[in-house]
């Protein structure tokens, strides 16, 4: 598996990670807890370092404990604060929510460190008051977690970059999702030493598709209607899933790509596709980019 560093964390991540929205989350489950752990143990065996969950995120981050908490050394650990969640109360994004939530995930995820603290689609006018930094910050003094992270899009992704604040950014890109390129996000992370972490990389599973998978992709899907109504993508290779993985991890600013499941044989044929068909052809991404640029200029990032 390939490593990238992490911005200027200095962790190298493979650059597959696991998302985990998408495990089951019902842990009263004996049978979701086993599925859970060899999705997760499946990921470990075969080279992915790099787990990203959130307190939003049900009961993944108990099932992330149970599982492969005995495995903590094998794996770079981050987690998302900053919503309400779990039956708890408090104002979104504020110094206690944020505390709390990431209190409440080292307990659930059997750990006394995460090594990534996100703070989760957090409005503009919050980031601009600060406090919820802070608690970042904080909890970051305390030894809580080593490093602190934006995860959002658009002018707030733009902003997070350009504060110095934050180590890391989770955004949104691929196929029909090209802001980060088209607003200059890629280089600006690179000045400022920000790793990127980019989630939806495969575009919602849209490409290639005769009709939107779940009303959730139907934004995306529509925008793939309009980009392959110019005929066959230039170079591709035959399987959407190589040309959407291939597409992302073109950019080289990209350090790790969060690709969610809940079935244990897919994150083995997902290690296997990074591994052995990429890269894909630059023609494939260039005519990517044109169409983008063709279609796309009113398209902003999905929150």
């Amino acid at each position: 598996m390939e490593m990238r560093e992490l911005g200027r964390t200095g962790m190298k991540v493979s650059v597959l990670g696991l998302g985990l929205a998408e495990i089951p989350r019902h842990d009263d489950s004996s049978g979701d807890l086993d599925l859970a752990g060899r999705v997760l143990g499946n990921a470990l065996d075969n080279g992915i370092n790099f787990l990203d969950t959130a307190a939003c995120y049900g009961e993944t981050e108990e099932m992330i404990g149970r599982a492969v908490s005995h495995r903590r050394s094998e794996y770079y650990l981050a987690t998302k604060a900053g919503h309400v969640t779990g039956g708890e109360t408090g104002e979104p994004w504020s110094a206690e929510v944020v505390e709390a939530s990431i209190d409440r995930s080292l307990r659930r995820l059997r750990t006394d460190h995460v090594d990534l603290v996100q703070i989760h689609t957090c409005p503009m006018e919050e980031l601009l008051n600060g406090e919820v930094i802070e608690a970042l910050e904080r909890a970051r003094d305390a030894g809580k977690t080593r490093f602190i992270g934006h995860s959002g899009d658009n002018e707030e992704a733009a902003w997070a970059v350009g504060s110095g604040r934050f180590d890391t950014l989770q955004t949104s890109y691929n196929l029909v999702e090209q802001r980060a390129r088209t607003k200059g996000l890629f280089e600006a992370a690179e000045t400022h030493g920000v790793g990127v972490i980019i989630k939806r990389p495969v575009a919602n599973g849209v490409w290639g598709k005769q009709s939107a998978p779940y009303s959730y992709g139907e934004e995306y899907f529509q925008r793939y209607r309009a980009m392959i109504a110019d005929g066959p993508i230039q170079g591709d290779p035959g399987v959407p899933h190589v040309l959407a993985m291939g597409f992302v991890l073109a950019r080289q600013e990209v350090d790790t790509i969060i690709v969610g499941t809940h079935n244990p044989d897919h994150v083995v044929s997902n290690v296997k596709l990074v591994q052995d068909d990429l890269p894909i052809a630059d023609e494939a991404v260039d005519d990517l980019y044109r169409r983008f640029d063709k279609y796309g200029a009113d398209w902003r990032q999905r929150t």
